[in-house]
């Protein structure tokens, strides 16, 4: 199919965007008579992509309860509930795979960043961190956190704990989740630099095992941050058997995404050839411009795995920019342990020298520190340097950038986001076009209001969705619109088994999306990301209409989704 065709395709429906506005302007529903109504709600007239990666079709769509009943003609206005689709695509509800709302969700249950970009479903628990199970030598700290940055308490130490606080307290979105390594082996031997003792590898096994029982979907590693990056490929495929065993996946932020990108890339691929596990690589880029050249090769190796019999998929976001804590400039031997060790390393004359000699590596990668922002901090006291790249904030402070940063990171506890800006936007382009990759937000739930308003995100947190559509497929033409709703519906629902997700067909759950495909697209920027995105006109998750009109509606219809065990 030409580029042109697949344009036309995203437009196919915009000839009957004025008939819909004679329906009401912008807005889309319609209320029907309460009682003798065959459905719930019925979307009608709109260019439905299934998510199946079929051509699209006109239909109308009724949804009775949780599930979707009818797709195809329904004479009338049958519905309690209405929605005149027409010159509007359909779509089913978006999956976030890489997502980090595990306590974002507690502290804004209404989820609206996710939402309101047309996610119905996110992936949690990555980069080998999850809140659970909690490591008792940092449930103190880990219990700070939480009061602080999210105003919850923590009443819970594992994952079925977990799950129970969050079904008490409802949520807009569906919520499925890994379990992170992270967690995993500090709760089982602690966050030292060293190999498991055999008793402690074993216990390791159950944790992973008792965790896949409860319900997550398979196991997340960070690797290049501590626990995780302590961990050698036999520890990490010893897991990974276990996870196997209950069909589920192996997500993992790589050992490295740079210099070492390639080597990395080989680890993940082979650990997931010995243990027989699905494996979703997280977050996939080519860091810095010294690394940029790999691209071929890294593609190249993800092409051949998936010829080779392995599944093998991969995320990204649809930016330039990265974000993590600052620590990352600090080397992983200087991060072992608890906070408060690190931070000991950090005032210790005796490793000034080999922490200094650590960033300045860091800061030739980047080519200059301006490419480094500080996008959040804890303390009132600090807040002007949000927004700042590291150069210009280390100026404003009158200290070398090296200095600046360590002595940030001390008062704040270690409590600071960067934005690191190291990609190519080239590259950027082959891996989403890639058709083994699919979106990842790689966010948190955030809000322009309340206890998550703070600092300047990255606008992937409330941008990732409508921008590929608006940029990527309506603009650049890079993909088109209906392989680029399978990458982020049924593609990732297939991989996680997310049963009854991800397709617009009948039985399956009513999670669907609304798109006008002449509006839709991202509005957070970079110097103001709080911001919610345009032309995502209806949600619908679980059959309740959570966006409407762009606007959230309060509904809080999201499920806790749950690992079955599928493997003998």
């Amino acid at each position: 199919m030409s580029r042109e065709i697949d344009r036309r395709e995203f437009l196919k429906s915009v000839g009957t965007a004025a008939a819909a506005a004679a329906l009401g302007g912008a807005g889309l529903i319609l209320q029907g008579c309460a009682a003798g109504k065959d459905y719930d709600l019925v979307i009608k007239g709109g260019l439905v992509y299934d998510g199946l990666g079929g051509d699209p079709f006109e239909a109308d769509i009724g949804v009775s309860g949780e599930r979707i009943k009818t797709v195809g003609p329904i004479p009338g206005r049958s519905g309690r509930i209405v929605v005149e689709a027409a010159g509007r695509i359909v779509t089913p509800g978006f999956i976030d795979v890489h997502d980090h709302s595990d306590l974002g969700l507690l502290a804004d249950p209404r989820a609206e960043s996710a939402v309101r970009q047309g996610v119905t479903t996110l992936i949690s628990g990555n980069c080998g961190s999850s809140p659970f199970p909690v490591a008792e030598e940092m449930l103190e700290e880990l219990k700070s956190v939480a009061r602080s940055e999210f105003d919850v308490e923590m009443d819970w130490r594992d994952l079925r704990g977990f799950f129970t606080r969050l079904e008490k307290g409802k949520t807009a979105v569906n919520y499925a989740t890994l379990v992170g390594h992270g967690a995993v082996r500090g709760a089982a031997m602690g966050f030292s630099d060293r190999p498991p003792a055999p008793a402690e590898l074993d216990r390791m096994r159950e944790l992973v095992a008792e965790n896949m029982d409860a319900g997550a979907f398979g196991l997340s590693t960070g690797l290049e941050y501590t626990p995780g990056s302590f961990a050698d490929s036999d520890e990490i495929a010893a897991l990974c058997r276990i996870v196997a065993e209950r069909d589920g996946v192996h997500a993992t932020h790589m050992r490295d995404e740079g210099d070492a990108l390639i080597e990395a890339l080989r680890e993940a691929i082979e650990t997931a050839r010995r243990a027989g596990v699905r494996l979703q690589i997280s977050h996939l880029k080519t860091a810095f411009p010294r690394n940029w050249s790999k691209i071929d090769e890294v593609l190249g190796l993800l092409g051949q795995a998936g010829k080779d019999g392995l599944v093998v998929r991969a995320d990204r976001y649809p930016y330039i920019a990265g974000s993590t804590g600052l620590s990352i400039n600090f080397p992983a031997w200087a991060r072992e342990g608890t906070t408060g060790d690190f931070l000991s390393r950090l005032k210790d004359p005796a490793l000034d020298g080999r922490l200094r000699e650590y960033a300045a590596g860091r800061e030739k990668k980047f080519g200059s520190w301006d490419k480094v922002v500080i996008a959040g901090v804890s303390s009132e006291k600090n807040k002007r340097v949000e927004g700042l790249d590291v150069l210009a904030a280390a100026g404003r402070a009158g200290k070398p950038p090296y200095e600046f940063m360590r002595d940030l990171i001390i008062e704040e506890r270690d409590r600071v986001d960067a934005v690191l800006f190291m990609m190519s936007e080239d590259n950027l382009r082959r891996i989403l076009a890639h058709p083994q990759v699919g979106i990842g937000s790689d966010s948190s739930i955030r809000a322009p209001y309340g206890i998550l308003a703070s600092g300047k995100p990255h606008p992937r947190v409330y941008g990732t969705f409508p921008r590929v559509l608006n940029k990527y497929v309506r603009a650049e033409h890079l993909v088109s619109l209906r392989e680029m709703i399978q990458k982020i519906t049924s593609a990732p629902a297939g991989m996680f088994g997310l049963a009854g997700r991800g397709a617009v067909r009948e039985e399956a759950f009513a999670d669907l999306v609304v798109i006008n495909p002449e509006t839709v697209a991202d509005r957070a920027t970079w110097s103001d990301p709080h911001q919610f995105p345009a032309g995502i006109d209806l949600v619908v998750v679980n059959g309740a209409v959570t966006v409407r009109d762009g606007e959230h509606t309060g509904a809080l219809a999201g499920r806790v989704l749950r690992k079955t065990r599928t493997k003998a």
